[in-house]
């Protein structure tokens, strides 16, 4: 047990035993790491009761927020009842039949059926095999390619990984496999040409879909796939008209589209998925996170009515995990979904903390260092910049972003940086006060960070 043990000790076991994700293992042992060891509504607390505001809610997946004694128990009733059994081999339980009616009832009418996952990752793996079974039993076996964007996160498998469209993850396993193809994303801060609007970009971008679906044929395309708002590439939020013009070449091809809503899913954008935020309808939806808010791991795909009628046909669909639909893990997710629809907290983002936190966050934009202060329900950027008007970038990219990350930490607040952009998902119960509090730190953070570059001389 380690209840009673000082920070300095915890710290040194983490370091002599503990690979951490997407770290510089020797650079954070030698720095040591930061202990977490309470949550409650939006707070945190370290070893050293240190208190910070965490407008990350985790990693995008603390959606009703730190300390829901209900989801607890209903964990550990479960576990006394049936802590687990597979459903493999023609075998089912209570919780996994439960959720999987409760999601068919949340999520958009033409979605009845789920698989289930352990994770984001798996569930976007799952994806891959499924969107190709589904071609080979429709006798089309030579389309297999999945387009996916640029600078998009969609889990850290060698499959999810592959879907992404982050270089530095490419780099590390030979990546990405055969069959995955990627177009531009649509960040118009960083990526619009001279003198186009919003709009044109986001036709253009948009349309790269089409035409590389013409380049490669489309008797070869299987899909495409990404996220409503690029939570991990840094909340890029796409012009207007991005979306109609995806829904578009979409329905007009033979295609599935499949929205990856691990990071927009379960209200955070103001509506429980956020295709429905923009409009599109697609064939499969990849969830996780904000299903069980992170209080167990548990991921899934939903499959439209007419994928599943060719699934059907096609007998045995060789693919399946462990922990798939675990009773604990479902148990969890079915109490968290019980206070998002008892508090409303998904009328809520849309009607109150979600164009509060805008009004306030936008506001960020006065400050010499922020180049854009994009908001929409609970995620939020701030795009850091030597020069808002030409809208360049920092040299040594990513230098800049984690400076003002390690600074928003001393502050009591957490942030992620992403190169040189700032990111925010707080938990959906969060309060205006909170959200002002927030805000005020996240100034003082932009504040710290503008003196110490002048202080090196990076601002020109």
């Amino acid at each position: 047990m380690t209840l009673h043990k000082t920070t300095a000790e915890l710290r040194a076991l983490d370091a002599a035993h503990h690979l951490h994700p997407f770290s510089d293992t020797r650079a954070l042992n030698a720095e040591g790491s930061r202990v977490i060891v309470k949550g409650e509504g939006v707070w945190l607390t370290d070893s050293d009761g240190n208190r910070y505001l965490d407008g990350m809610s985790g990693l995008w997946c603390v959606n009703v927020g730190y300390g829901r004694d209900e989801i607890a128990d209903a964990v550990a009733a479960q576990l006394r009842e049936l802590p687990y059994y597979n459903t493999f081999f023609k075998t089912t339980h209570t919780p996994v039949i439960e959720l999987a009616a409760k999601l068919a009832e949340l999520t958009p009418p033409q979605f009845n059926r789920v698989f289930f996952t352990g994770s984001g990752s798996e569930s976007n793996d799952t994806v891959i095999r499924l969107v190709r079974r589904y071609f080979d039993i429709k006798q089309q076996p030579n389309k297999k390619v999945i387009i996916s964007r640029r600078n998009a996160y969609h889990g850290s498998t060698v499959g999810a990984a592959s879907l992404g469209g982050m270089v530095p993850m490419h780099e590390q396993g030979n990546l990405p496999i055969p069959g995955i193809v990627h177009i531009a994303q649509p960040y118009f801060w960083g990526e619009a040409r001279q003198g186009e609007t919003p709009e044109e970009f986001g036709l253009r971008t948009a349309q790269a879909l089409e035409a590389t679906i013409d380049a490669l044929g489309e008797d070869k395309i299987a899909a495409f796939i990404a996220e409503p708002i690029q939570g991990a590439g840094g909340v890029i939020i796409p012009p207007a008209t991005y979306w109609p013009e995806i829904a578009r070449i979409c329905r007009e091809r033979d295609i599935l589209f499949i929205s990856d809503e691990v990071i927009c899913g379960f209200g955070r954008t103001g509506n429980w998925f956020g295709c429905q935020t923009f409009g599109t309808q697609p064939d499969i939806l990849v969830m996780a996170k904000g299903i069980t808010s992170g209080y167990m791991p548990l991921g899934g795909v939903m499959v439209a009515d007419r994928v599943v009628d060719v699934l059907l046909e096609g007998g045995d669909f060789n693919h399946g995990y462990t922990y798939s639909g675990h009773p604990a893990a479902c148990a969890a997710a079915l109490v968290n979904l019980d206070i998002m629809v008892r508090e409303d907290l998904v009328g809520r983002v849309a009607r109150d903390v979600g164009p509060y936190l805008k009004a306030k966050w936008t506001a960020l934009a006065d400050h010499p260092l922020v180049g854009e202060a994009p908001a929409l329900g609970m995620v939020a950027a701030l795009e850091l910049t030597p020069d808002k008007v030409g809208r360049t970038k920092f040299p040594d990219v990513g230098k800049v972003g984690t400076l003002a990350r390690d600074f928003s930490f001393k502050n009591g607040l957490v942030m992620r940086a992403v190169r040189d952009r700032l990111i925010i998902a707080p938990p959906l119960v969060i309060s205006h006060g909170e959200i002002d509090e927030l805000v005020t730190r996240a100034r003082k953070t932009l504040d710290d960070t503008w003196g110490e570059l002048k202080r090196l001389g990076w601002t020109g």
